[in-house]
């Protein structure tokens, strides 16, 4: 089934990516506002609305081409070139993969500190690839393959933003079928991706594996504060605002609803009874204390009942409760 969004026709995954991403955002406590903004504006270029059509340069400006952005000294490729993509599983690849590690990272670290580090990521890999494809000419004449490609996508972000994850971790991760330590995990990836897939960005990736080692080696030595943060701190504010008025799912424990003060608390078995139980609690059958405001009258009833006894009375509700009818 085929959807057509905006100027584009959307197979149906697009529709998917964006429940699969309401639902995330819906159950989590934390909302990470720059993760949401990344996805959207990912899939609003990918889109081509016509209200955007006319802001939005068309992909043969801003194709990564290491020859064209020496030559003509072109930023509009170095910098926009990670928001387009060739095609819709492309994109939602991506946008699931950033979905995952931006909800790790960002509620992790903080939004002013995710965003600066997003922005340090995306210059460091593009910086990288374009070094390393000038090199590779200089040194390799490798003038076909790398100085000449074309690439667009913002896997060389999320390669950097893997390594900046698991940098620290102990743990091991399950790349393909492949069982290794995390903070292997990408360069792991790095060459089975290219075995799987030969037509993506060799170079593209390993320069966002190189710019997160960077990123991690800059920040372990510079102890100042990221000048980027002062930059984003507004426009992280501003992001975080429409997640004020999602709702918020209630956490459930046991019979009642946590945080709402219609239930009451048996000083006995410490059971969270409902507002119908009265006069006696429905686990144990201790009476309502008239004031549970006082922690030494809850600590007498508490023991005022001993434990055989309490298991007894226990027992003996459950068995109540559970007679044939």
């Amino acid at each position: 089934m085929e959807v057509r969004i905006g100027r584009r026709v959307s197979g149906g995954m697009i529709p998917l990516l964006a429940l699969h991403t309401f639902s995330e955002y819906y159950r989590s406590e934390q909302k990470p506002p720059v993760t949401a903004a990344l996805i959207a504006a990912n899939t609003l270029v990918y889109l081509r609305p016509s209200l955007l059509d006319s802001l939005i340069p068309p992909m043969e400006q801003v194709w990564f081409n290491p020859h064209l952005i020496l030559k003509n000294k072109d930023l509009k490729r170095f910098l926009l070139s990670p928001f387009y993509h060739i095609g819709e599983p492309h994109l939602v690849y991506n946008m699931l993969s950033l979905l995952w590690k931006g909800f790790k990272l960002e509620s992790s670290m903080g939004t002013l500190h995710f965003s600066s580090m997003i922005a340090s990521l995306l210059l460091l890999s593009q910086g990288v690839t374009l070094i390393l494809s000038k090199s590779l000419l200089l040194f390799f004449d490798y003038q076909r393959s790398y100085y000449h490609e074309y690439a667009v996508g913002f896997s060389g972000v999320l390669f950097a933003m893997k390594v900046v994850l698991n940098s620290r971790s102990q743990d091991y991760t399950n790349v393909y079928g492949v069982l290794l330590p995390s903070r292997y995990a990408a360069w792991a990836e790095l060459f089975l991706v290219q075995l799987l897939v030969p037509g993506v960005s060799f170079i593209g990736h390993l320069g966002g594996i190189l710019g997160g080692l960077l990123y991690l080696k800059f920040t372990t030595s510079f102890s100042g504060s990221n000048p980027l943060t002062f930059l984003i701190r507004g426009v992280a504010q501003l992001l975080n605002w429409p997640f004020k008025f999602l709702p918020r799912p209630r956490r459930i424990s046991g019979r009642a609803t946590v945080g709402t003060n219609t239930t009451w608390r048996c000083p006995a078995c410490t059971y969270e009874n409902l507002p119908s139980s009265f006069t006696e609690c429905d686990m144990c059958g201790t009476a309502r204390a008239s004031n549970l405001s006082s922690s030494h009258h809850r600590t007498s009833l508490s023991h005022a009942l001993p434990l055989d006894e309490l298991r007894r009375l226990r027992l003996h509700r459950f068995s109540t409760d559970l007679r044939p009818t």
